[in-house]
């Protein structure tokens, strides 16, 4: 996380306004693409565990692994925003 402090404090060079914007652009790309890859990882796994347990369970209608695929990826879309939300707090400065 101090990494996007790092950064953002070369890009914008001694401007602070420029520095929090830029914190808040890099927190937000960086948790979009940790949402994208952990929200692939997790929709493969649910929809290979749906192929392998469905013919098994056949009171699990596809209304029902709809819930859960929803459920886990709002559990995981609330995980990605309070990590961002640290990495913007623990980032930005209000002095120089």
């Amino acid at each position: 996380m101090e990494r996007i402090g790092i950064a953002a404090s070369k890009i914008a060079k001694g401007n602070l306004l420029l520095y929090n914007s830029y914190v808040v652009l890099i927190a937000f790309l960086l948790s979009v693409l940790l949402f994208l890859l952990a929200g692939s990882s997790v929709f493969l796994g649910l929809w290979a565990l749906r192929l392998l347990v469905g013919p098994f369970m056949p009171a699990m209608s596809p209304g029902v692994w709809n819930l859960v695929f929803c459920y886990a990826l709002l559990v995981l879309t609330v995980l990605v925003g309070m990590v961002n939300c640290v990495a913007i707090i623990r980032n930005i400065r209000f002095k120089k």
